[in-house]
């Protein structure tokens, strides 16, 4: 016995109605259609469900006893289904996004701003943590994607890049602009005063090692977790840093000096990281469209 949903269906329409012609109509298939579905479900369960007269249609002892079994699951597979829907419909028109303090603070509320305008219907909802907390939340589907510098994807989580910056130095100033106007050379750090990250960061990895080519590392180096900190600290006098450029936002809010890094030029990928194996949503694609063309200009 396999009862599908449309016998059910089919059996509830010309149980409340008595008559199939109309029940036909209401149901939205001919008579010859809907006969032919209740007659299949009487043949599965082996008896007559209506009583039929030239006038009128009635339940018979063994319709009477399906009727309220048929209206119950029937009754809770829409409620379900409708409820799912709208699930469904909410998850689409929401995307949630994790980044990191500074990408969150001052690189996504420009972008955030743009894809509004656009994209009117669709809700963002933002959470910033730190790199790993961002992993975390993506993994445990706490978010829809995250953002910042993956040097490589944890177990679970594919990245892909949507941006690169260029590693730049920002130094204590007295002026109001911090516009990188100029570029230096690595060399001009030998000697200077510097600030960084914890060394097992991995953007800091990367500034050591273009460090080690100009002189030794410094053991009493200072080192903050935060990339606002460290602006920060390079304001009130402390010393110098290295940072990829997607901190000019926030250091336009501070009286620091930037100036790209060249000879060489050291360049970072900036990625977003999605659990593997999930299909990108039509609001996933628009944003990452509207990120990388809004990336570049906020990198210089």
């Amino acid at each position: 016995m396999n009862l599908s949903m449309r016998q059910m269906r089919a059996f509830l329409h010309v149980a409340r109605i008595g008559n199939f012609t109309r029940a036909a109509e209401q149901a939205h298939m001919t008579q010859a259609g809907l006969s032919t579905l209740v007659r299949e479900m009487e043949r599965q369960l082996g008896t007559r469900l209506f009583d039929r007269t030239t006038r009128m249609v009635v339940l018979t002892a063994a319709g009477r006893r399906l009727l309220p079994v048929a209206q119950r699951v029937l009754g809770e597979l829409d409620e379900v289904t409708a409820r799912l829907g709208a699930e469904g419909d909410e998850a689409r028109q929401t995307l949630r996004i994790a980044a990191t303090p500074l990408v969150s603070s001052h690189l996504l509320p420009q972008v955030f701003a743009g894809f509004r305008d656009s994209h009117p219907r669709i809700r963002l909802k933002l959470f910033d943590a730190d790199l790993r907390g961002v992993e975390a939340m993506v993994a445990q589907d706490e978010a829809d994607m995250g953002l910042g510098f993956f040097f490589k994807a944890a177990p679970g989580l594919e990245r892909t890049p949507v941006g690169r910056f260029q590693l730049m130095r920002v130094a204590p100033s007295g002026g109001d602009d911090a516009a990188p106007r100029a570029s230096v050379p690595w060399s001009s750090l030998r000697g200077a005063q510097l600030l960084g990250l914890p060394p097992d960061n991995p953007i800091q990895k990367l500034i050591d090692r273009h460090l080690a080519a100009i002189g030794p590392a410094d053991p009493e180096r200072p080192a903050f977790n935060f990339f606002g900190t460290l602006i920060s600290m390079v304001e009130a006098g402390f010393g110098s840093a290295v940072m990829p450029t997607f901190a000019l936002a926030a250091c336009r809010r501070h009286r620091v000096d930037t100036a790209l890094l060249v000879k060489p030029k050291v360049e970072l990928d900036f990625f977003r990281v999605t659990r593997r194996g999930v299909q990108e949503t039509e609001a996933m694609q628009a944003f990452c469209g509207t990120l990388t063309q809004a990336l570049p200009a906020l990198s210089r």
